[in-house]
């Protein structure tokens, strides 16, 4: 039996995803308030900080990833047709490698507050 690669991928982020945003939600300060306490705590805070920092860079990384795979096989396809393409090519990938890093740069100023 083969899967296909483009079926799991979003069924991976997809389940990704529901396990973050239930652990947000329950850690969220409206939930604990309607547990009746006053505040939530350090670490109930604390804990929603690093699961919406994991997710934007846990996203924008497999994102890039994904993104890189196409970018790289489209590249190296127009490179060995034509090797003045390589200089737009290696632009190009550089545009989605960006993507990466402006997920760290999230994460950092999530973590940041």
């Amino acid at each position: 039996m083969e899967i296909n690669g483009q079926v799991v991928i979003p069924i991976l982020v997809a389940s990704l995803l529901a396990v973050g945003f239930a652990s947000i939600i329950t850690t969220s300060p409206v939930a604990v308030y309607a547990q009746g306490k006053s505040s939530p705590s350090g670490s109930e805070a604390g804990s929603s900080k690093l699961i919406g920092a994991g997710l934007a860079f846990g996203l924008a990384g497999a994102g890039a990833g994904i993104g890189l795979g196409f970018v790289g096989a489209a590249g190296l396809a127009a490179i060995s047709d034509n090797p003045k393409m390589q200089s737009r090519v290696f632009i190009f990938v550089g545009m989605v490698e960006s993507i990466a890093i402006y997920g760290i740069v999230m994460m950092f100023i999530i973590l940041g507050q």
